[in-house]
């Protein structure tokens, strides 16, 4: 009868190869001849691999040397030139004495596991191309809000990530916030949306709208979170511009009433004085009519750079003059309230780079502030409106002084907000927001401190020399207002 464990040998369903000290093999099994053919007299790696010399790690040998079992994986050719992925297992043979005498090679098939393998891998890395180039902030959040995984938009724009909560890298903040979307998806295995604003690593705050989606394990619970962030700042930014011009359109055209109908008020004093032969009421109807224009134009010109958002038209002029030509026209505005401005002119300010037709409507903003703030005033017999120019090495300031009526806290913080007023119905909310944004097209500032009933002050700094980002030509303004004769 044939010896069982040959028919076990043969029958195994696998390559078998039992070798000797010098690698030839000495037996194969049944499948090993079916697929490799005739080996008597020939080395393994002549069969499996069709090659000259040994492989530089052979198993085989590792066996014999240190008589462990030795595993690897290779790639071996079959009668038909196909390649074969194996998994490779080399068992020492002894003998009685304890000598290892050959070595068993038990090589599995396992080409089409690789095969999967392989096309796993491959769906992996389009899933992973996905995940990193998905225009939006993605992010893996675990239950305790820790990041575990963010996609490439989200490590450029918020850095390192790995291990820190979510609000802590989103907001830049110590407490978790509430409502939160991943919470909510954790709680109830459902997608939550909401809009939120976020911080860059660069403290550039971005307006996202969230939405978060559960990742469950093969028993079906949620391991980890999902979000995904849209950046929705310019749609905000869309809504904000309409509805900021919503905004203006009523703000202004109250704004424009009121003061067309003082400016009717004064036309109809002259009228009737120059009826009546009344100096007097010619006076004061000449007066009222002056003053509405003056606000009137003070009013168009806030919304014309405002509206078009200029690039400033640098030129060198001299700080002094600048300050008298501003001076002279806050002057008159101040006599038709009973108000004069005092002046303190540093004759060696020097010059400076600027817009002239937007600094001085900077200027001018500030001390028509101040006489305001003092015309309101009620509660003092006199006030005082105070005007200085200083030069410094690297900048010029100006400084524009009251003891008028002062703002809170409030009206402090909202000062230089576009349509924010602390004079009811006899202010746009244009003036602070267009001389703010005139400073900063400078590379300057507006420093502002004032109290309730004490007064306000306002510190202009500008730069001596334009900023480097807005260098260049500026294009000839689309509509210009022209002085009064």
């Amino acid at each position: 009868m044939e010896n069982p464990y040959k028919q076990y040998f043969d029958s195994m369903a696998c390559y078998l190869t039992i070798q000797d000290r010098d690698l030839f093999i000495v037996d194969a099994n049944r499948k090993f001849l079916s697929h490799f053919g005739e080996f008597r007299g020939r080395r393994c790696y002549q069969v499996y691999k069709h090659r000259s010399e040994k492989c530089e790690r052979c198993p085989v040998e590792q066996a014999f040397y240190d008589g462990e079992i030795h595993r690897s994986e290779e790639q071996v050719t079959n009668l038909e030139g196909r390649s074969v992925a194996v998994l490779v297992e080399a068992t020492p043979i002894r003998n009685e004495a304890g000598t290892i005498v050959a070595v068993m090679e038990m090589s599995t098939d396992i080409t089409q596991i690789k095969r999967l393998e392989n096309q796993l891998r491959a769906s992996q890395e389009r899933y992973r191309l996905l995940f990193e180039e998905v225009p939006c902030y993605i992010s893996i959040q675990d239950p305790e809000l820790r990041l575990l995984e963010a996609n490439r938009a989200f490590r450029e724009d918020f850095g390192d990530y790995l291990g820190r909560k979510c609000y802590e890298v989103y907001k830049h903040r110590t407490e978790q916030c509430w409502p939160c979307p991943v919470q909510g998806t954790f709680q109830t295995g459902e997608p939550q949306y909401r809009e939120e604003i976020v911080t860059t690593v660069n403290g550039k705050q971005t307006h996202v709208l969230v939405t978060t989606a559960p990742i469950r394990d093969a028993q079906g619970r949620i391991v980890s979170v999902m979000e995904m962030s849209a950046n929705v700042t310019q749609i905000r930014e869309l809504e904000s511009q309409l509805t900021s011009l919503g905004l203006l359109v009523g703000s202004v055209s109250h704004g424009l009433k009121g003061l067309l109908n003082g400016l009717s008020g004064g036309l109809y004093l002259l009228d009737t004085g120059m009826k009546r032969s009344d100096p007097e009421r010619l006076k004061k109807g000449f007066e009222m009519a002056q003053r509405n224009s003056d606000r009137i134009r003070s009013m168009v010109s806030d919304i014309l750079y405002y509206a078009r958002d200029r690039v400033p038209n640098w030129e060198p002029v001299l700080a002094l003059d600048v300050a008298n030509e501003v001076l002279g026209l806050a002057a008159v505005q101040a006599r038709n309230h009973g108000l004069a401005v005092s002046s303190d002119f540093d004759a060696g300010a020097g010059e400076f780079e600027v817009d002239v037709q937007a600094v001085r409507a900077l200027l001018m903003n500030l001390l028509e502030n101040s006489i305001d703030a003092c015309h309101a005033d009620s509660k003092k017999a006199d006030h005082a409106i105070s005007f200085r120019l200083h030069g410094l090495p690297d900048r010029v300031t100006f400084t524009i002084e009251d003891n008028g009526v002062g703002m809170d806290e409030e009206a402090r913080q909202k000062a230089f907000s576009l349509f924010f007023s602390s004079k009811g119905g006899k202010g746009t909310g244009l003036g602070l927001f267009v001389s703010n944004r005139i400073a900063r097209s400078h590379g300057g500032s507006i420093e502002l401190e004032s109290l309730p009933g004490v007064g306000t002050r306002f510190v202009v700094g500008l730069p001596r020399r334009r900023p480097p980002a807005v260098t260049g030509p500026a294009p000839a303004p689309e509509v210009e207002i022209p002085d009064a004769e």
